[in-house]
């Protein structure tokens, strides 16, 4: 199973319930890697969406305790655990853990690699993303060139990076 995730220096990753910065190459590339495949989120990430609704040409599985809750075109699963015997149906590589916080650091442990967009700046935030080069867990194994981009009218410059689980 994979994740992909943008993160500031500090490994800052949402503010408020939105994504620190938004850069068409980022995007671009989180669609290049996760359309056709599936991707696991949680129902507040899922609410951010346009419209509240699921991702086109993926297969959703959105984690949200309430059996009452249905997004169309979303298969929900209850538990972290159900998430994962649900994802299991589809091979490993084809799984992308996308979000938010929570979901995320419960996820971690089911994950082998992870697409990280590291932007070269700090941005004002209050969700984070578990800091991998601290992780002993994890190894850098990828590194792009330097992308400079404009974001929100500003610019800004990241790395698209890969780590593996050891």
């Amino acid at each position: 199973m994979n994740l992909i995730v943008a993160v500031d220096k500090e490994w800052g990753i949402g503010y408020k319930g939105d994504l620190l910065v938004r850069s068409k190459e980022d995007l671009k590339n989180f669609a290049a890697l996760t359309t056709g495949k599936v991707v696991i989120l949680g129902s507040n990430t899922l609410a951010t969406f346009p419209g509240g609704r699921v991702l086109k040409n993926r297969v959703n599985i959105v984690l949200h305790p309430s059996e009452d809750y249905a997004p169309e075109g979303a298969i929900v699963a209850h538990s972290i655990e159900e998430a994962v015997s649900i994802s299991n149906q589809y091979p490993s590589e084809d799984v992308f853990v996308i979000g938010g916080a929570s979901v995320y650091k419960q996820m971690l442990p089911y994950c082998n690699r992870a697409y990280v967009t590291k932007f070269d700046k700090s941005y004002v935030k209050d969700a984070y993303f578990p800091d991998l080069d601290a992780d002993p867990a994890w190894r850098l194994d990828k590194v792009s060139e330097l992308v400079s981009s404009q974001a929100d009218g500003q610019e800004c410059n990241f790395y698209f990076t890969e780590y593996v689980r050891i």
